[in-house]
């Protein structure tokens, strides 16, 4: 069970007390990351996310923020995503209000300090290094940059090097800031051990209710218009080619969503699988391979991704376009569909046993969607799936002319790959 309550400021509060813990996770969440950046500022949300850890007036550097928390053996870090960015700690019950007292003083009170902006242009520098070092890690940012072209989505969430190398100021990360760290614009959760009033009043303490009220950012509503099949390779020498083939899909709250899930877990979420069973078990063509769907507020992505062998890409490219058609022309079977919902129930109840994950699923939804959809309900929506659902959700997403393959490995043309993604 959970609580919502919403400020006269615009902030809202989620809490989610488990008792049967000795720890507890608070969480605050802003409805800013890269799609809502310009070119010029992309990276911005990214870059004032590491300077949250740099200092406050209170705290002035970042061994004042990490030995406090280190003391009492806290885990801590934050993340941004497309369209969301967080901070969170986690920590022994009893020491909330102190979490609580460093994450307001990062989140309302960093100085942002000249010097410590030009130090953090290296770090994260080096972090994009990291990204394009690592195929596994890099493919979905292709992937996205097709699927998603010509819209904010496309965009790299760690931002381009230009931008953080000089292009992007201190002032620039200062009005950034500004301008989307409002409490309209933030999700405060708490999940775990404490007292529901105590927990209020340390709330309203730490993170007081503002005199101005300010909505919530409203995202600009994304058209894709693909017409025709994109293949993007990144050319590089690798021994193990990354591949991931997919097509836009369906937003978050789209009510054949549920199907989506479904349809992707049979196709390539689990060992027993038939992209896993047909590929790697019965063939040998891949040490890895999975089907999953995104989806944003107002689009979404499905692809199918694999980890294999160079000389065995295109064969295993033309089995997965197989399964793919199969999905369309055929209907799941009845075994199928029964296995594919109790897997995706077990691991939902799984996952959501973990209190901050509980908690990133609950504030989640409140910063996109301003409402809070139970796990009962989506568990129901799941288990009401039929293998006609399935076989219509995959004929309004398999479309070819709207296929994108993204590929790291040790190729140039594209001709090959471009033939397989036609009827």
């Amino acid at each position: 069970m959970f609580k919502k309550i919403i400020r006269r400021d615009g902030s809202v509060i989620i809490l989610a007390p488990k008792q049967d813990t000795l720890a507890a996770t608070v969480q605050v969440m802003y409805k800013i990351g890269s799609r809502q950046e310009t070119s010029a500022l992309n990276g911005a949300s990214h870059f004032v996310e590491h300077m949250m850890f740099k200092g406050t007036k209170k705290r002035p550097t970042t061994l004042d923020i990490s030995k406090t928390l280190d003391a009492v053996g806290a885990e801590y870090n934050a993340f941004t995503s497309k369209d969301r960015t967080a901070y969170y700690v986690r920590a022994d019950s009893t020491h909330m209000p102190l979490a609580l007292d460093i994450l307001s003083d990062m989140v309302r009170h960093s100085v942002f300090d000249p010097a410590e902006v030009q130090k953090e242009r290296g770090v994260i520098t080096e972090e994009i290094n990291m990204y394009e070092d690592n195929p596994v890690m890099y493919l979905d940012d292709i992937f996205e940059s097709l699927v998603y072209k010509g819209s904010s989505l496309a965009r790299l969430i760690i931002g381009p090097r230009i931008n953080i190398a000089n292009k992007i100021s201190r002032h620039d990360l200062w009005q950034h800031k500004k301008r989307f760290y409002y409490p309209g614009n933030m999700s405060i959760g708490v999940a775990g051990k404490f007292d529901e009033a105590t927990m209020v009043k340390l709330l309203d303490r730490y993170f007081p209710v503002e005199k101005t009220k300010k909505q919530k950012i409203r995202i600009n509503h994304i058209n894709l218009k693909q017409k025709q099949p994109q293949v993007h390779i990144m050319s590089k020498e690798t021994e193990q080619v990354q591949l991931m083939l997919g097509f836009p899909a369906l937003p978050s709250r789209h009510k054949d969503l549920p199907a989506l899930g479904v349809m992707a877990n049979i196709l390539g979420g689990t060992m027993s699988s038939r992209l896993f069973i047909n590929l790697r078990e019965k063939r040998g063509l891949c040490y890895s391979i999975r089907a999953g769907a995104d989806s944003h507020e107002d689009v979404g992505s499905f692809a199918v991704r694999a980890g294999l062998d160079k000389a065995r890409v295109l064969p295993a490219l033309k089995l997965i376009t197989k399964e793919l058609r199969r999905l369309v022309a055929q209907r799941v079977s009845p075994e199928e569909l029964r296995r594919a919902k109790d897997n995706i129930r077990g691991t939902v109840i799984l996952q959501l046993e973990d209190v901050s994950s509980y908690l990133y699923f609950l504030q989640s939804q409140e910063l996109m969607h301003d409402t809070i959809e139970s796990v009962e309900s989506k568990l129901e929506k799941i288990m009401k799936v039929t293998a006609e659902d399935i076989q219509r959700v995959a004929g309004n997403i398999i479309r070819w002319n709207k296929s994108n393959l993204a590929i790291i490995g040790p190729f140039k043309d594209e001709k090959p790959f471009k033939a397989l993604l036609t009827n």
